[in-house]
């Protein structure tokens, strides 16, 4: 999504499941508007309450959509990619299958035999590989998207890429910056609440962004906040710079770490958390 866009908007982790929420990315040219859902993955396992929210919203999205697109990774084939196949098959709309990270194939021999077994799985509208780090075939790929929707007035301002507030996108890139900085599975246990945002008194042009990481036990709290406090400033530092790119403008940035225990499992706490 950030290939296509040129810009960032959704956030990155190495860690799988990162994304939570449903995401609206937009893309316009001349006669076309392409607007993108990014989507959480499809949650076999379904322990608590957050992985079944995320199912619903993934799922409930798919019938809505004129064409899915499947991302998956080249030479690598999972449970859960299955299992999201299987889904999409079942919602009836032409499947793009986008084959990425083809920059890391060697020998790139080994592709073609790789295409060919995914061809095998289902009907694809469209079988893409692409590279989105070194931006191979992305060019490409808006005006193949375009030939499977339908002609209808733009639901955006040319402007706009994303109906994702500010509030919302301030607290991504902190829980990015966490998820990045954390190890093993805390990062699935924490949350970002923005309780503020908005122009610093003292200091005009300055944004001020106050914020929470809610964590679900006390052990959790220590981590985040690390020796002398010294992981929570890292984290905080990682943040306000990207905070300051997104934003365009310096940022102050003040982090509390609190607890409630098993938020994730709790759906009045979900429902606070903007999760529907």
């Amino acid at each position: 999504l950030n290939a296509l866009l040129g810009q960032k908007l959704s956030i990155v982790s190495p860690k799988p499941q990162t994304t939570r929420t449903r995401l609206h990315g937009v893309l316009t040219r001349p006669g076309l508007q392409i607007v993108f859902v990014d989507l959480p993955g499809i949650h076999g396992k379904q322990k608590r309450a957050i992985n079944r929210y995320m199912n619903r919203t993934a799922l409930a999205s798919l019938a809505d959509s004129d064409v899915n697109l499947f991302l998956i990774e080249a030479l690598r084939w999972t449970e859960e990619d299955e299992r999201a196949l299987a889904e999409l098959k079942q919602a009836g709309q032409p499947i793009l299958l986008l084959i990425n990270k083809i920059d890391r194939v060697r020998p790139k021999e080994r592709l073609l035999p790789f295409i060919q077994q995914m061809n095998s799985k289902a009907e694809f509208a469209e079988i893409v590989p692409l590279s989105a780090l070194k931006k191979d075939n992305i060019e490409s790929l808006p005006k193949l998207i375009s030939g499977y929707l339908p002609e209808s007035p733009q639901l955006f301002p040319p402007d706009q890429i994303s109906d994702a507030s500010d509030r919302f996108m301030a607290a991504e890139i902190i829980r990015e910056k966490l998820t990045l900085r954390l190890r093993e599975e805390l990062p699935y246990g924490i949350m970002v609440e923005i309780e503020g945002i908005g122009q610093l008194e003292d200091e005009p042009g300055k944004l001020l962004i106050q914020a929470v990481i809610w964590v679900e036990r006390a052990g959790q709290k220590a981590i985040v906040i690390g020796k002398g406090g010294g992981q929570l400033k890292e984290i905080g530092s990682a943040a306000r710079r990207s905070l300051k790119e997104h934003f365009g403008c310096p940022v102050h940035l003040e982090l509390w770490v609190r607890v409630r225990e098993g938020w994730s499992d709790d759906d009045r706490a979900l429902r606070r958390f903007g999760f529907e």
